[in-house]
C-alpha cells in the first residue's frame, strides 16, 4: 500500500503550496498575466498543479526565505515555466 499522504495533499498543504507558488512569482519578477495568457491559461493551470503535488515545499520555502538568486531552484518543477513568463520592464 502506497503513503497517501504524500500522494494526496490535504487541502491545508495545497494552499500552503499555492501560497508558495504565488511568493515564488513574486519574488522572481514572473509577470502573471503573461504567465495566465502561456497556452491559454492551460500553462498556469498545470504549473499549479505541479506546485500542489510538489514534494520539496519545505525546501522552497526555506530557499524563498534566504537571500535567493533570481533564478527558480533546480528542484523546482516549475524552472522553466517562471523564467519564460518573466517581467521585462
Amino acid at each position: 500500500m502506497s503513503n497517501s499522504k504524500v500522494l494526496w495533499p490535504t487541502l491545508e498543504q495545497k494552499l500552503r503550496r499555492q501560497e508558495l507558488m504565488d511568493r515564488m512569482m513574486q519574488t522572481r519578477g514572473v509577470d502573471a498575466d503573461a504567465a495566465l495568457r502561456v497556452d491559454g491559461g492551460m500553462a498556469f493551470i498545470e504549473a499549479r498543479a505541479k506546485c500542489g503535488y510538489c514534494l520539496h515545499a519545505d525546501a522552497c520555502r526555506d530557499w524563498l526565505g534566504a537571500e535567493a538568486p533570481q533564478i527558480p531552484p533546480d528542484f523546482c518543477p516549475n524552472a522553466a515555466f517562471f523564467l519564460s513568463c518573466r517581467d521585462t520592464d
